[in-house]
């Protein structure tokens, strides 16, 4: 029973989600595997440079939160709340990510 909802799930996605929200979605999925892996090798290898783990972690993090702002913003479905251009949430997450690598790169030490 779970793998036809799963299935239609996936048909209903790959039909009706915009190219656009796709990349966004494969972005957020990259993000959160880079997450897992810091989080395994930390577990596994210990937390030697412990501000290098939670710098990495902290800018997976935030990248993905940045991503979901992006996608949600830019979703067509959302044109009425948001009412901006996807260009202008574009330039948002740009600048956003600029400025978490600036913090996440000095504290790093």
């Amino acid at each position: 029973m779970s793998s036809g909802i799963v299935a239609t799930l996936a048909r209903s996605y790959a039909s009706s989600t915009p190219q656009r929200l796709k990349a966004i979605d494969a972005y957020m999925a990259f993000c959160v595997a880079v997450g897992v892996l810091q989080l395994a090798y930390c577990v596994l290898a210990g937390t030697f440079p412990y501000n290098a783990f939670l710098a990495g972690f902290g800018s997976a993090v935030g990248c993905f939160v940045f991503a979901a702002s992006l996608r949600i913003k830019t979703d067509p479905r959302n044109a009425r709340q948001f009412g901006g251009a996807p260009e202008a949430a574009f330039a948002e997450f740009v600048f956003c990510h600029i400025a978490l690598h600036f913090v996440v790169s000095h504290f790093l030490g």
